[in-house]
């Protein structure tokens, strides 16, 4: 397991500490030079570390990963999802370029890839939002940035010439923040919404709601059941 991916069980586990707080993720990651079979930009989207779609969009096709997933089909913000997060893919793959430590560009076996993560949940406190990305290069975590303050902290060298390029440039700063702070919280607002439906609905009339301890491990027992039984296996999972 890379460092980027470590760092970030671990963030989300100091956010997880109370039963009451939640996140939505996207995970973006561009390849400037992609095998003819390999998309340029790929983004994954995640409710509490569980995955619910793939989303290539270079070629715009989506993967659902989830029973939560196959809701966002019928969500009428999903369009303008889409158009957000291949946006802000456009951006990284413009910004490249700039941002790319200058010693790594053309060495190894294989050109850099970039990987951007974006993060919001609601704090205990108020239930406050908040937002933060991580970006890397090929997995490993290099800058962090913590959209409710407007920081920036590089946690490897790599990220130097990105700090130095990004905290300078107002353009860039305010789309990481409005898209964060703005766009990913309705997202999350909404995912929120159906997951609980989905759960309300699993329900026995007789028996009332299930008892479920976190959204997190809901999605869970969600993602583990074939679509085709899906009906059925809710109920046994639920109020078995």
């Amino acid at each position: 397991m890379d460092s980027m991916e470590l760092e970030r069980k671990a963030r989300i586990r100091n956010m997880s500490n109370s039963t009451n707080t939640h996140s939505l993720s996207y995970n973006v990651t561009i390849d400037p030079r992609p095998r003819d079979d390999q998309p340029w930009c790929e983004v994954r989207g995640e409710v509490d570390q569980n995955v619910f779609l793939s989303y290539d969009c270079g070629r715009a096709k989506i993967k659902y990963m989830s029973p939560l997933g196959e809701e966002v089909k019928s969500m009428s913000t999903w369009d303008m999802q889409t158009v957000t997060l291949r946006d802000t893919a456009d951006l990284l793959k413009e910004q490249m370029p700039d941002v790319t430590p200058e010693k790594q560009i053309d060495k190894g076996p294989g050109p850099l890839t970039l990987q951007a993560r974006m993060t919001c949940w609601r704090e205990d406190n108020g239930g406050h939002t908040s937002a933060s990305w991580e970006f890397g290069f090929s997995g490993q975590l290099c800058l962090l940035f913590d959209s409710k303050n407007g920081f920036w902290t590089m946690v490897h060298s790599k990220g130097r010439r990105m700090k130095e390029k990004w905290e300078n440039d107002r353009t860039v700063t305010d789309f990481f923040r409005t898209v964060s702070m703005g766009d990913c919280w309705l997202w999350y607002h909404t995912f929120l919404e159906h997951l609980e439906k989905m759960l309300k609905t699993s329900a026995s009339p007789t028996t009332g709601h299930p008892t479920v301890k976190s959204l997190a491990t809901a999605i869970m027992h969600i993602t583990w059941i074939l679509p085709v039984l899906l009906t059925s296996f809710i109920i046994t999972v639920f109020l078995g």
